[in-house]
């Protein structure tokens, strides 16, 4: 069946988190640091929030309640004001005659001013910002089949995190592509696994 839109995901599949992880939760890391609410080292943590959304990060890691309310509410703040370079392959989904969306789970400022510093918003058809206590990838992706008229294997799901759209992709009947840049998961939690954009050209024509 051919391949009509793809939706991507932001962090870690258009680019690395770590290029500015330390700027952009500089004053998070401090916070977490001087609560000494949590159950796990500073350096497990860290890496973590680069990787995961910071609700379930704080879940996994024994934050006290306190420690996640404040680091929410300075989350809900916080916003990136320097440039952002995509990963280099970026370009290449570009050369994709398909319908681009992108979705990414976080706080609506922090990740609205990202996407402003990479200036990529005018290469997606609809960029949804998705809050978890609202609502879910997996019914973002099921309104844009809705919205417009696409079948779930009309569509591809690229992003790096096997538990969360490519989770719901899947539970959704949509292919999946595992953009894994650093080799750090099994190829076999998505359909397809790539490390280059350049191959999702290819996925794209074979489908």
């Amino acid at each position: 069946m051919p391949i009509k839109a793809i939706i991507y995901d932001l962090d870690n599949t258009v680019y690395p988190v770590s290029a500015i992880g330390d700027k952009l939760f500089g004053p998070l890391f401090d916070l977490i640091i001087a609560s000494g609410q949590h159950n796990d080292a500073i350096g497990d943590i860290m890496k973590a929030i680069m990787r995961t959304p910071f609700r379930l990060v704080a879940q996994q890691h024994g934050f006290s309640d306190e420690l996640t309310a404040s680091g929410i509410a300075l989350q809900e703040e916080l916003e990136y004001d320097n440039a952002i370079n995509t990963f280099e392959d970026y370009s290449e989904i570009k050369n994709i005659p398909a319908d681009r969306y992108l979705v990414t789970t976080g706080f609506a400022k922090m990740q609205h001013s990202k996407i402003k510093q990479m200036g990529i918003a005018e290469d997606f058809e609809e960029i949804h910002v998705v809050d978890p206590t609202k609502t879910s990838k997996r019914e973002v992706f099921a309104g844009i089949l809705a919205r417009h008229n696409y079948l779930p294997g009309e569509v591809l799901v690229v992003g790096d995190d096997p538990e969360s759209e490519i989770a719901a992709a899947k539970a959704l009947g949509i292919p999946t592509v595992l953009y894994d840049k650093n080799n750090i998961h099994s190829p076999e939690e998505a359909d397809h696994a790539i490390s280059h954009f350049r191959d999702l050209k290819t996925i794209f024509e074979n489908r």
